[in-house]
């Protein structure tokens, strides 16, 4: 825990998921004030890892097929090699240290693609600021990188909008904040719930088109937050391999539990696979919990099912008896790796 920034109270990660309505908030305040320029791109890349990564699938899925350009999310140390100076490239990292990160921010910089820059400081903030690169600061409190998502999905929708690669999406962003502020209590009800159901278990959550990216959020917020191992997959492409995984799951002796996100208005040839793939699941005696996403927006219905997944995640850290902050493996491994 840390020192509280309200009170006496240590602020916890109960506390920084549960902020999500003022984050986003926030974060629309925060771009608009780092006085970003609109400027015609070939279309986006969100160069990231881990919780600083997740914004630019998330901000993609949310925008669907009102993305007129590519916004693409970036992994890894390279750029791709196709990739021209008309793009623009987004390089997110909270702390400003993840080399990855660096990496692209360099490679863009010897493209001449145009740069900006989601940080709270660190070597590359510093690089930015020397090279005249536009930064959006979150806030240096939060933590967790990971609980900073609010931050870099509305990051990544904005700077999708600025490029030409979508229409402004800020006032779906704003009315997804109230609606989740109202639907809090259900919320962490429904976490419990689910949490409850799980126990014991280790997930494979599985969502489509919308809900894909969110199950990838679910999969690693219950890696960080609960320390267990957990997966993620898509349909339709699961039910031409995976499903076939499921029939000797049981007789492996691993205690798997399917988890499938669904969203409230999907293609109705989806609902019928999520309705099939449950039934095959459940029939080789795995455990299998669908969700369906609430909101009038596929903005609110995201964040809605992000939302929900982290409170997942801490309600198992809860039920183990795990502290959900610290994330000792990763450090070790950069420590190894001789980084921050």
């Amino acid at each position: 825990m840390k020192e509280s920034r309200l009170d006496d109270r240590p602020v916890t990660m109960l506390d920084d998921i549960l902020a999500v309505p003022d984050h986003l908030r926030d974060a629309l305040w925060r771009i608009e004030s780092a006085g970003l320029e609109a400027a015609d791109a070939a279309g986006l890349m969100v160069c990231g890892m881990g919780g600083s990564a997740i914004g630019g699938d998330l901000a993609a899925a949310a925008l669907g097929d009102r993305l007129t350009r590519p916004l693409l999310t970036v992994r890894g140390y390279e750029l791709p090699s196709w990739t021209t100076p008309e793009w623009t490239v987004l390089c997110s990292s909270y702390s400003g240290e993840t080399e990855e990160t660096l990496a692209c921010f360099a490679a863009a910089a010897a493209l001449g693609a145009r740069r900006i820059v989601v940080s709270t400081g660190g070597a590359l903030v510093e690089a930015a600021r020397q090279a005249g690169v536009p930064v959006v600061g979150p806030p240096g409190n939060l933590l967790a990188p990971r609980a900073a998502v609010a931050y870099v999905f509305a990051a990544a929708a904005e700077v999708a909008a600025l490029s030409g690669a979508a229409p402004r999406i800020h006032t779906e962003i704003d009315a997804a904040a109230a609606f989740l502020e109202e639907r809090s209590d259900d919320l962490q009800d429904r976490a419990a719930e689910i949490a409850a159901r799980l126990d014991g278990t280790l997930p494979v959550v599985c969502g489509a088109d919308l809900t894909a990216s969110v199950a990838q959020r679910w999969k690693t917020q219950v890696n960080e937050n609960a320390k267990l191992p957990a997966f993620f997959s898509q349909l339709p492409e699961a039910d031409h391999n995976e499903l076939c995984g499921w029939v000797g799951a049981p007789a492996s002796g691993a205690r798997l539990a399917a988890v499938l996100i669904e969203d409230a208005d999907q293609h109705p040839r989806q609902r019928r696979r999520f309705e099939l793939t449950a039934a095959a699941i459940a029939a080789d005696g795995a455990a299998v919990v669908r969700v369906e996403t609430e909101g009038e927006t596929r903005v609110a219905r995201m964040l809605w099912a992000v939302m929900l997944g982290d409170l997942v995640s801490l309600s198992l850290a809860e039920a183990r008896g795990v502290d959900p902050i610290p994330i000792e493996a990763i450090d070790a491994l950069k420590a190894a790796l001789g980084r921050p």
